[in-house]
């Protein structure tokens, strides 16, 4: 008779280093991204660090209706009010249906912040005096920035890759830096803006030598000193960025920045010539006829319309980047495009390789100068920094008293296994420690109290399976095996326990996350995530480890400090196997006959 065939079971059982090395190649690798991202320690909530979080609720009495289109232009501009203040770890995002949470970390002034958030936001056309990409050399700085709508447009490109406010496409004459230094200084000696209201005495028409308003010795005061500003500004810098034009009002030049392509470029903008509010509708439409693609059609209102046939009709005369107009909201450039020709009948439309999404966007910072739902706060909490170290420093001691009871009770009664346990759960931590450091920058996951909480209660999570599986291994034992094959034994059972019992938690966790709004969704991801964690540690680490320690003689002979001594355990006598008798041997007499 043949032999059954061992060699894939013992293959496998042979070699547990290849999973504990799969493991520790992981924790290097995510080790080594964490280190090298820079950001080694998990990013802290503001009950931890401190800072001040607004709830708003959202209410449709505006007209519009509270839908995840509604919520997300109102989280945008939100978000860029905020970190207008100059708060680069701002967040703002939706919790739920109808509510927007806004975190504002320490340092800085809460109570603006409170102004800020949910109030209009402020929508101005103004012309382009002058402008160039700021914070790096560039080939010439006459071009006029175009925003997102552009598919690829350098600093040296033609028109082609600009946004345009007509349907017509030509190449704009290119002035040096010295004539364009000129013209930007002549234009703010004269006040010569397109805007009707700019200057009393300023015709409509808006020939090339308007009468100044002001005396030729303060324009010349206030030229000077824009300019200055401009030359000085940065706007690859956040808090250069978040000053820029700040203090202007809508009559007077100011400085601005924008993005293009992921290139920040410094604008100089003369007074506003319309203001957003006289925008009556805006949207992304997708030109069928034309090759124009994806654009953004607009329709003013009786008095933005006149004013509108104004500034394109003052500025179709000049050359570029004067003959551009930017839209700027909250003091930032969020569009430039040129004009070819003066635009009447209160419509305009605005192209340029724009994606669905870029046109949809400008189209709703078009229609919602203002907001497009009206909020109320729910709740403003202020968490000083030294309030938010003390939570963290409990909350810590408690997570340190959890595991130390836990790690008392593995000693006590399984002696030798606990190393096996506690080597399990410090790789479970460390796996835990990294990834939580890791999603801080790439989903802006933040560590709160309740988000600790779920971190201790994970222990005892971890600490169940190793409990099951060990239990296990001894019930093999106390039915007489030895070792080496009461753990083999011993893991499909142990391994079904351990998965219902994860799921069950992580199906607890991921119903807690979805229906929960607010920083109990920190506890509900935190216990999810260590639940993930638990499973591939019991089976990438806890189980080879098992194998290979069934192996040394500690634990193979039942040492009494091993955890597994069959006298302690009560096991029976060892299993052996009998073989039965090959029947009467010949010539044997039959037991009837006897």
């Amino acid at each position: 008779m043949a032999a059954p065939k061992k060699g894939r079971s013992a293959s496998a059982q042979s070699k547990p280093g290849r999973s504990l090395a799969l493991i520790l190649i992981a924790i290097v690798a995510l080790t080594g991204g964490m280190f090298l991202s820079g950001n080694t320690t998990p990013r802290l909530g503001i009950d931890l660090a401190g800072g001040t979080s607004i709830t708003l609720k959202a209410k449709a009495d505006q007209g519009s209706a509270i839908n995840k289109a509604n919520m997300d232009t109102a989280v945008d501009i939100m978000n860029r009010r905020v970190n207008g203040l100059g708060v680069s770890e701002a967040e703002v995002q939706t919790q739920g249906a109808d509510h927007i949470i806004v975190n504002i970390p320490k340092g800085t002034n809460s109570k603006e912040a409170q102004q800020q958030v949910g109030t209009t936001a402020k929508l101005y056309f103004r012309p382009v005096l002058a402008s160039e990409p700021s914070g790096a050399a560039a080939p010439s700085p006459s071009p006029s920035a175009s925003s997102s709508g552009s598919s690829s447009p350098s600093p040296s490109s033609s028109d082609s890759g600009k946004q345009k406010a007509s349907s017509s496409s030509s190449a704009s004459p290119t002035a040096t830096a010295t004539s364009q230094g000129r013209a930007v200084t002549d234009a703010l000696k004269a006040d010569a803006t397109p805007s009707s209201s700019a200057s009393p005495s300023a015709s409509s028409s808006g020939g090339s030598s308007p009468s100044p308003s002001a005396s030729p010795s303060g324009a010349s005061a206030d030229a000077a000193k824009l300019q200055a500003q401009y030359a000085t500004l940065n706007c690859t810098k956040p808090a250069e960025r978040a000053k820029a034009g700040t203090s202007a009002k809508p009559g007077e030049p100011t400085v601005a920045c924008g993005q293009v392509d992921k290139t920040w470029y410094k604008y100089i903008l003369g007074p506003a010539g319309v203001d957003g509010t006289e925008v009556k509708k805006a949207q992304a439409v997708f030109d069928t006829q034309g090759a124009s693609g994806w654009q953004v059609q607009m329709t003013f209102t009786s008095t933005g319309s006149k004013k509108f046939s104004d500034i394109t009709g003052q500025l179709a005369k000049n050359q570029s980047p004067q003959n551009e107009f930017g839209i700027v909201l909250d003091g930032q450039v969020v569009s430039s495009p040129f004009v070819q020709s003066a635009i009447s009948g209160g419509q305009a439309e605005i192209s340029g390789h724009f994606t669905q999404q870029e046109a949809q966007s400008l189209a709703n910072m078009l229609s919602y100068g203002a907001l497009p739902l009206s909020f109320k706060e729910d709740t403003v909490t202020t968490v000083t920094a030294a309030l938010g170290g003390e939570q963290l420093r409990a909350g810590l001691l408690a997570g340190a008293i959890g595991l130390a009871l836990v790690v008392i009770y593995l000693v006590v009664y399984y002696r030798g296994l606990s190393l096996v346990a506690m080597a399990s759960l410090l790789v479970s931590a460390i796996l835990t420690y990294v990834i939580m450091a890791l999603l801080g920058p790439a989903i802006h996951f933040a560590l709160n109290l309740p988000a600790v909480c779920g971190a201790i209660v994970a222990i005892g999570i971890t600490a169940d399976s190793f409990i099951v599986y060990f239990e296990r291994i001894r019930d093999e034992i106390r039915e007489g095996r030895s070792l080496r094959p009461a753990v083999e034994r011993a893991w499909p059972r142990a391994r079904r326990t351990i998965l219902v019992s994860d799921f069950v938690s992580f199906l607890a966790a991921a119903v807690l996350f979805i229906v929960s709004v607010g920083k109990v969704q920190g506890f509900a991801f935190t216990l999810g995530l260590t639940t993930v964690l638990d499973v591939v540690v019991v089976f990438f680490f806890t189980k080879p480890l098992m194998t290979l320690l069934a192996r040394r003689p500690f634990f193979a002979n039942g040492h009494k400090w091993s955890g597994l001594d069959p006298k302690g355990l009560g096991a029976k006598p060892p299993l052996r196997r009998t073989r039965r008798p090959a029947g009467p041997a010949a010539g044997s007499a039959d037991p009837k006959e006897a």
